[in-house]
């Protein structure tokens, strides 16, 4: 589908590290990864500070003896803090298990990764991590000596390191908690989700206007995917334009970031006379068991959709969060509205177009924003005066060639309404537009 006005439509800028970054941003590891080895880094510079104090005290007084007197009670800090850690950390985890199965169960399994890309929690476990890990090496670098014309080394820095450590992670512990309590609040998920999918929106520059993308010929190759199955979470643009350019091709991606794809699905439709190698294609795309944000507009509004109808089932019940949820979409769909839709094309760097990629069209968007709430929520007034002020808004604003698809959902959801409500009455309170639903 090709929706576009005339005028010049400004190369999609690709920033190099943008791939790389969300994907450590999804992974659990990276963060406690590097902590671990600035705690191993930083025991081994204290125990050089601690061996230099000694040698130091031992050389202007002749004996350490008031450090001896340290000695003893930063030894029992550290061994407190290695013992107590430990069980610190059993805490946090034990939080994140409850909260992650309080918002599977009341948002949606979709919304987890707020979780698991949250920077707070991925900071309070790698801190306390650390903090164990730096107590332990501490301990095995003590000098058991008594004696102080022999001793070596005393804990002063380690200790004094120690502290600073465990002051650190109880203040993190105390803004997980509570970062913890908002992730479990529904007006914050469903906020979050709408700013995720602003800035994807903004990402790709769907505001900009120019001609469409060159077509693709009749004779061009087309290659199949030859990686695992999965969902095609997102690609790396980068790379693609630089296979495009190196066999001065146009790569015409087939499936849609979100799709799943599995060995023989067609992936890449090639114009060009020098087809590079399926391999090398399969290498650029990222293929996962479950969507992300980071290059898919439709799953921002996959979520907000998936809250609202978990909301509206039986066992919950709840329209007031689903009337949230249509908030967002509103907000959205009055930002798309105005947009220009079709295919993205994406130039290297002497501004040829190298590839081309699909994106949902306005009534595949309208259809995914209004469809399932409508038909979970016909019998719920609250929910269905929020859809009708919702869409009476949109048809005010909406240029002439975007009323269609919005005219259809307001036809559906009087038919909706009208076939689950039978009293006229009723129905006419149901379908009065209300930005509140009900206030």
């Amino acid at each position: 589908m090709t929706d576009r006005q005339p005028g010049p439509r400004p190369p999609v800028r690709y920033r190099p590290l943008s791939p790389l970054r969300e994907h450590l941003r999804e992974s659990f590891w990276f963060a406690p990864l590097l902590t671990c080895l600035a705690a191993v880094l930083l025991a081994g510079l204290t125990a050089e500070l601690d061996e230099a104090v000694v040698s130091q005290t031992v050389a202007e007084t002749g004996s350490a003896d008031e450090l001896m007197r340290f000695s003893g009670a930063a030894k029992a800090v550290v061994s407190t803090v290695s013992s107590a850690m430990l069980t610190f950390i059993g805490v946090v985890f034990s939080i994140s298990l409850v909260a992650l199965q309080m918002g599977a169960s009341q948002f949606s399994p979709r919304v987890l990764r707020l979780y698991v890309r949250s920077r707070l929690t991925k900071a309070t476990f790698s801190v306390c991590l650390a903090t164990f890990l730096f107590a332990l090496l501490v301990q095995l670098s003590y000098d058991d000596s008594t004696d102080p014309a022999k001793v070596t080394s005393v804990p002063v820095f380690s200790g004094l390191a120690a502290v600073l450590l465990i002051l650190l992670s109880l203040a993190l512990f105390v803004l997980y908690v509570q970062s913890t309590m908002r992730l479990l609040r529904v007006p914050h998920v469903i906020d979050r989700v709408a700013n995720e999918s602003v800035t994807v929106l903004l990402h790709y520059r769907l505001t900009a206007t120019g001609p469409p993308p060159p077509a693709v010929p009749e004779d061009a190759l087309t290659l199949l995917h030859e990686g695992r199955s999965g969902v095609l979470r997102d690609v790396n643009i980068g790379r693609l334009l630089r296979i495009a350019r190196k066999h001065d091709a146009v790569l015409h991606l087939v499936p849609r970031i979100g799709d799943f794809i599995a060995p023989g699905t067609p992936v890449v439709r090639v114009a060009g006379d020098r087809p590079p190698p399926p391999r090398r294609i399969a290498w650029a795309l990222n293929v996962g068991v479950d969507r992300t944000m980071h290059q898919d507009l439709s799953f921002g509004f996959r979520q907000l959709v998936d809250i609202a109808i978990r909301a509206l089932s039986p066992a919950v019940n709840d329209p007031t969060t689903a009337v949230q949820s249509v908030d967002r979409i509103h907000q959205l769909l009055a930002m798309l509205v105005h947009e220009s839709f079709g295919d993205l094309s994406h130039r290297d760097r002497a501004g040829v177009i190298r590839l081309v990629e699909p994106v949902p069209d306005w009534r595949n968007v309208v259809d995914l924003a209004f469809t399932e709430i409508r038909l979970c929520g016909a019998g719920h007034p609250q929910v269905t005066r929020r859809l009708a002020a919702a869409l009476d808004d949109l048809l005010r604003i909406a240029p002439e060639h975007r009323r269609p698809e919005l005219l259809e959902q307001r036809a559906l959801l009087d038919r909706a309404v009208a076939a689950e409500l039978t009293d006229p009455e009723v129905r006419s309170f149901a379908l009065r537009p209300d930005r509140q639903g009900i206030g």
